[in-house]
């Protein structure tokens, strides 16, 4: 009988693996094709999204795949480009994102003592400002151009991984290893590099990804807001433009105008999120072990 949770134990695992492996597959092709997307877009688009290409509120048909807005602009067209805008917002400001708080992090765990304090102040600070107010402000002062938008997003974003891998430093400090590596006169950029950012890396893999999904977010809701670029075409923008139409309830318009950046929006978010978790599980043999979680 003592085989017996044995014999459970290895079911449950090979069955999280097969769930693991099953949830893997969609969300890589469903991340691989927002970045062909992106990089294809312009050579996809048939029209230019900014000009008049078809007769107002046209149907979707194959001369327009998702019909046109109230003064006929291709909105196919305006969604290709919208990703292409999110997709660089989200690796600009994601970098930034976890670059900054990387740094802080870093510094703040393995130095300790008075750098530790004022960094992990400045962290708090960052924490309790208001997001949305400051992004808001910042937004309409520096202006609407798309990078400065990311670095806006970057500065505004990075204290929470900064506080969450500060934390996982000062647990590493304390092993053995980075000890006896130290004792032996290896330089704190020596550590750091070959010891203590490898072990970061679920951490720093998963926080970029999830630093992406909010980047996305914030760029598509400062669109909606109007202050994004308007050289460029935007999610938010295209979904903006549709809920400022007065006739879109009385018409099916919403179905072909609204809908499709709606639902990208949620489709590249969930991808995102299912690929920071399969990023964790290929980082982390642990996870990649117990799948489902540490058995009983």
């Amino acid at each position: 009988m003592s085989a017996v949770p044995g014999a459970v134990a290895v079911i449950r695992r090979r069955s999280g693996d097969r769930a693991a492996r099953a949830m893997g597959a969609p969300q890589i092709v469903l991340g691989a094709g927002f970045v062909v997307l992106a990089l294809l877009a312009g050579a996809l688009a048939p029209y230019d999204p900014g000009a008049a290409a078809g007769e107002p509120l046209e149907a979707p048909s194959l001369a327009h795949l998702l019909g046109t807005n109230s003064v006929g602009q291709d909105l196919i067209s305006q969604l290709l480009l919208g990703t292409r805008t999110s997709l660089f917002v989200a690796a600009f400001a994601g970098v930034g994102t976890i670059l900054l708080g990387a740094t802080v992090g870093l510094l703040a765990g393995w130095r300790g003592g008075l750098v530790d304090r004022v960094l992990m102040r400045v962290v708090d600070v960052v924490l309790v400002i208001p997001k949305l107010p400051l992004l808001i402000a910042v937004a309409a002062y520096a202006g609407a151009r798309l990078w400065a938008i990311a670095l806006i997003i970057a500065v505004t974003m990075w204290a929470p991984s900064a506080r969450v891998l500060r934390s996982q430093v000062l647990s590493l400090r304390s092993r053995a290893h980075l000890r006896a590596a130290v004792g032996f006169g290896a330089g704190t950029s020596h550590v750091l590099r070959r010891h203590v950012v490898p072990e970061l890396a679920p951490l720093l893999a998963s926080g970029l990804v999830a630093a992406c999904g909010h980047a996305i977010a914030i760029e598509a809701g400062l669109a909606f807001l109007g202050l994004g670029d308007p050289s460029r075409a935007s999610w938010g923008a295209t979904m903006r433009d549709a809920l400022d139409f007065p006739g879109l309830a009385y018409t099916t318009a919403w179905t072909w105008w609204l809908l499709p950046p709606v639902a990208a929006i949620c489709l590249v978010l969930l991808g995102l999120t299912f690929l920071g978790i399969r990023i964790e599980r290929w980082t982390s043999p642990r996870l990649a072990r117990h799948p489902g979680g540490a058995s009983s």
